[in-house]
């Protein structure tokens, strides 16, 4: 049973004088502590879908035109329904982690300003005055104690001197380990992590994708990965679904996704990864505009497989929707009917 189901979203934002469609019907489905990677070039999405199952896209220009979002079979397109699930049972790892700590606050004031509300020993429900809301003596010890075990998981040294520091005093790495360290706290089932390696240095990639890796595995959390960077899905994740212009493409383990890539979009990302030689290819032609998006697949006018039907209608889903499954008409490699 999936954790985690969206199914034929679209939306978009309205403009002045136009309207961006950036989801067109995405399906995305994600097991109990399965690690989900969400890969695309920039501008396909990623961001959006992550944005819109956190419930935080701009109210008064998103337009949602379909589908839904379904978590532990909540609908998380109704605010009401899903509101103690935000923040608890849904975590967010963001791309800037300083962009996302207040300057003038330390960071243990923020941190257990996070825990006031988002505690997992915190009766659920609305609060009504938050500025005044109590914080009782007992549950506040033991968030404490919670917070350094978690800190001390994300491996950060001397716990109670950084948390008496200011987000400047320390170092990118530190702040993104704090990041993993609030998305943990609350004890949730899911982490959505939007490209958390992004603003680090290459060696603190790699120390980051493995301690999300390993805490998602020891807490039993399941983990969305959104990246544009296919080393970052293939160190970390157990299966990928590829987004393209809005439209998710193809879906597969992790393993069979490198093995055996099935829709011309995927194949050609991974032929354009740097070969042996030093040699590199590229994907002709660009990434159409979200105003003015092509009918069909989105992927046809860059496709060499493209054909009449690729021009007009998006093609269904062929193979196993649950293992590995492809949106195409005519697949690199075939995997069986179309669902």
């Amino acid at each position: 049973m999936s954790l985690l189901s969206v199914t034929d979203l679209s939306l978009g934002f309205a403009g002045d004088r136009s309207f961006a469609h950036v989801l067109d019907g995405v399906n995305l489905s994600i097991g109990p502590g399965q690690i989900m990677g969400v890969v695309g070039e920039s501008g396909c999405g990623k961001t959006t879908l992550a944005r819109a199952i956190l419930g935080v896209l701009p109210a008064h220009s998103t337009r949602i035109r379909g589908g839904g979002i379904s978590f532990r079979g909540v609908d998380m397109l109704s605010p009401g329904a899903s509101a103690d699930l935000r923040g608890r049972a849904v975590t967010f790892v963001p791309q800037d982690p300083f962009s996302s700590l207040n300057p003038l606050f330390r960071i243990g004031d923020q941190i257990m300003d996070l825990m006031k509300f988002k505690s997992p020993r915190r009766k659920a429900g609305p609060v009504r005055f938050p500025l005044f809301a109590p914080y009782p003596r007992r549950r506040r010890k033991a968030d404490r104690a919670r917070l350094m075990e978690v800190l001390e998981q994300v491996q950060l040294p001397q716990p109670d001197r950084l948390l008496k520091k200011f987000p400047h005093e320390v170092s990118g790495g530190q702040r993104q380990r704090l990041m993993i360290a609030m998305a943990l706290l609350p004890e949730p089932d899911l982490i959505i992590a939007d490209e958390p390696t992004t603003a680090l240095d290459v060696t603190i990639q790699a120390q980051i994708l493995g301690l999300l890796r390993r805490l998602a595995n020891d807490n039993g959390v399941a983990v969305m990965l959104t990246t544009h960077d296919l080393g970052s899905a293939y160190e970390i994740c157990d299966a990928i679904t590829v987004m393209y212009a809005g439209q998710d493409v193809e879906a597969a383990p992790i393993d069979e996704f490198f093995a055996r890539p099935a829709h011309p979009y995927t194949n050609a990302l991974l032929a354009s990864l740097p070969s042996e030689d030093g040699s590199v290819s590229g994907i002709p032609g660009t990434v159409p505009s979200l105003t003015d998006a092509p009918a069909g697949c989105r992927f046809h006018p860059r496709c060499e497989r493209a054909t009449a039907e690729c021009r007009t209608v998006r093609p269904g889903v062929t193979g196993d929707p649950d293992r590995h499954g492809v949106r195409c008409y005519h697949p690199v490699q075939p995997l069986g009917a179309a669902a």
